[in-house]
């Protein structure tokens, strides 16, 4: 054996461990993010997308859907605007993944409403149950710092359970996604 090479299972552990620390010290947190959402879209019915959301808009109203269907209240808490208080909104997860899991375990269409560079409006049709709800997204924070947020300020399950009452029946039946032929 020639000085200063190694050989044998210490020395491959030894190059394991020190591509595995240049690696990680490499990586970002974004990297692990986008590793989390993308186990998180795979592992999830893909939402059919009506009208005009902005990229935050969409990818907080596939969260809070991904979080209800995975019966994951604390999680979907976590989403919370900082409106109504912790309180409410750990209320409100709860009565929401307890009313829509079943039908946000499967096909969900989210219908989009208003301008999305700070607030949106979101109607979620649940396709399997029937069921439809009303959320509200916005920036939240100071200028939207804290990124985006879902309003969860619906502590009693008699209003976390009310349909809109202006919202047609059937995604896109207000205008909201308009194609032309």
């Amino acid at each position: 054996m020639r000085a200063g090479t190694a050989r044998g299972p210490m020395a491959g552990a030894l190059a394991a461990g020190v591509l595995l620390a240049v690696l990680t010290g490499c990586s970002s947190t974004g990297d692990s993010a986008d590793a989390h959402y993308a186990e998180d879209y795979a592992g999830h019915e893909p939402l059919r997308v009506l009208g005009y959301p902005s990229t935050g808009s969409l990818g907080v109203t596939q969260q809070l859907l991904w979080r209800i269907a995975d019966d994951s209240p604390g999680r979907l808490a976590a989403l919370a605007t900082g409106d109504g208080g912790k309180d409410a909104a750990r209320r409100t997860a709860g009565n929401w993944t307890r009313a829509f899991r079943k039908g946000a375990g499967g096909k969900v269409a989210a219908d989009f409403y208003d301008e999305g560079s700070e607030r949106q409006t979101v109607v979620l049709y649940f396709q399997g149950t029937g069921q439809r709800k009303e959320i509200s997204v916005r920036l939240d924070g100071d200028a939207g710092a804290d990124g985006w947020h879902v309003l969860m300020d619906e502590p009693s399950m008699k209003e976390a359970t009310a349909e809109p009452t202006w919202a047609p029946r059937a995604p896109g039946g207000s205008g909201s996604a308009r194609t032309t032929r």
